[in-house]
C-alpha cells in the first residue's frame, strides 16, 4: 500500500525513475480499487451507459495523471523517453510493447533521467 501511496504523492512528478515494484503496486491497487467501486456502482445502481459505474468513473479520472506520470517514470527506469509511452495508442502491438517496458528491469546506476532508485532505498 505504501507504494501506491508513494506514487499518488508524486501526483504529477513526470522526471525521475519508478522502480518496478513501485509501477505495479500502483497497478494492483487500481485495479482492485476500481473493481470494489465497480462492484459498489452496480449494488447500488449507480452505472450508466454498458455497465460503467460513476463511483469507478471518478476515480479513474481521479488517477489519471498519476498513472500517467508513474508509468513515465517507470519508462525513465529503463532508460527510455516517456513519450514512449504514447505507444500505447497504437491497437494491439502498443498495450503488448508497453508491457514488455514494464517488466524490463532497471539500468543499474544512474542514467539519463536520474539516480538509481533501487540503489537508493538500499
Amino acid at each position: 500500500m505504501s507504494w501506491y501511496l508513494q506514487a499518488l504523492k508524486k501526483y504529477a512528478v513526470f522526471s525521475g525513475r519508478a522502480r518496478r515494484k513501485e509501477y505495479w503496486f500502483f497497478v494492483l491497487f487500481y485495479v482492485i480499487i476500481v473493481v470494489v467501486l465497480s462492484i459498489i456502482d452496480a449494488m447500488l445502481g449507480l452505472q450508466f451507459g454498458q455497465g460503467v459505474g460513476i463511483l469507478s468513473t471518478i476515480y479513474m479520472l481521479a488517477v489519471l495523471i498519476p498513472g500517467l506520470a508513474v508509468g513515465v517514470r517507470r519508462l525513465h527506469d529503463i532508460n527510455k523517453s516517456g513519450w514512449w509511452i504514447l505507444i500505447g495508442f497504437v491497437p494491439i502491438i502498443g498495450p503488448i510493447i508497453l508491457l514488455i517496458f514494464a517488466l524490463m528491469g532497471g539500468t543499474a546506476g544512474d542514467n539519463t533521467y536520474g539516480p538509481d532508485p533501487k540503489a537508493a532505498a538500499a
